[in-house]
């Protein structure tokens, strides 16, 4: 009974594939001993090329259509006649399909950050992620460089060689675009269809294309990304007086809804507090502080008090040794002799001489 069925098999045959698996890029028609017999009936569909390996070598490839093949393997008078090799054909012959679909379920992602030198934060370490498509647009060079003799090649297999290809591309355009890290997300799509031409030219001699190519994002590093978020909150809060009012008027309603009068007062105190605390923290100087203005002195003649006067206009005005003065600081009017700091205002001639 087997030896029937063997035979039947080696008569014309349907050869053809029916992909279900949604990630194969080749698949091996499979026969008996690899065997495809003249005349066999071979049906190509949208979306595949067959690639058809005769003794060993890519005899030809076929685009979508049907096809009868012949080869140098004969039909059954020829088996017949191998019986000494018992039923097994010395002629052996393949049929490769692969898919030439876009395969749009590969991801990408930097392992390591990029470092990169940004015009406006000086260097810095980008992260990115995407996904891309690819696609098979020669068979017969896939088929030499990449799948080989695999029965079943899928894109996981390639996924890998792949990846490496796309970061090392990334790095070199993260390098060179030129622009600020906070201007990369209006140029990920130009970036990403440079990128794609970019692969697709890598990836010719093994017969791959990138049709597609997306960056999904570009990320800093935590903590300059907490660092871009102050720096957009002051951006928001604006003029700080305006803030500072509007923090301690929502003190003062948050304070309104206390229980009892005693939450009010705390309540509005903290607020105020609060606000003044910012305001004299963030608000910078509009100057420099005043000069400092000279002692104003005050004389009393007569019973009558005149000034004020500067410490230089004080002997114009009548100043000697009994003239009540005062100032800022002085506890009360005392005679200006028993101030120390108008001597040098009261010594209207030479001073005495040394005892002998």
């Amino acid at each position: 009974m087997a030896l029937f069925d063997k035979i039947r098999g080696e008569f014309v045959d349907i050869v053809e594939w029916l992909d279900d698996s949604r990630d194969t890029l080749v698949w091996r028609f499979p026969r008996y001993e690899n065997e495809i017999k003249m005349g066999a009936r071979l049906v190509v569909r949208e979306s595949q090329v067959a690639v058809f390996v005769n003794e060993g070598r890519i005899a030809d490839a076929f685009g979508p259509g049907t096809y009868t093949l012949e080869t140098r393997n004969l039909p059954i008078l020829s088996t017949l006649k191998g019986w000494k090799h018992g039923f097994h054909s010395p002629f052996k012959a393949e049929v490769y399909f692969v898919g030439t679909r876009q395969y749009a379920d590969f991801k990408w992602g930097t392992q390591n950050p990029i470092m990169v030198r940004d015009p406006e934060f000086g260097p810095v370490r980008l992260r990115a992620f995407g996904a891309y498509a690819a696609r098979v647009t020669d068979a017969p060079a896939l088929l030499r460089e990449l799948a080989g003799t695999d029965g079943q090649f899928r894109t996981e297999e390639v996924e890998g060689y792949l990846r490496q290809m796309v970061v090392g591309r990334l790095a070199h355009a993260l390098a060179t675009t030129g622009l600020p890290v906070l201007d990369l997300a209006a140029d990920q799509h130009e970036m990403g269809r440079r990128l794609a031409e970019a692969l697709t030219a890598d990836l010719a001699g093994v017969g791959l294309a990138i049709p597609a190519f997306t960056i999904e994002n570009i990320s800093l590093p935590p903590e300059v990304e907490r660092a871009l978020d102050k720096r957009s909150k002051m951006g928001i809060v604006g003029d700080l007086g305006d803030y500072t009012r509007f923090q301690a008027a929502e003190a003062l309603e948050n304070a309104g809804g206390a229980a009892d009068g005693m939450g009010l007062g705390v309540g509005l105190g903290v607020g105020i507090a609060a606000g003044r605390q910012m305001a004299d923290a963030l608000t910078p100087p509009a100057g420099p502080p005043p000069l400092p203005r000279p002692a104003q002195w005050f004389l009393g003649v007569d019973g009558e008090r005149l000034g004020p006067f500067e410490a230089a206009d004080l002997p114009a005005a009548g100043l000697t040794p009994d003239v009540l003065v005062w100032r800022t600081g002085m506890p009360q009017w005392v005679p200006a002799g028993d101030v120390p700091e108008l001597a040098a205002l009261l010594n209207t001639g030479p001073p005495p001489l040394p005892p002998v």
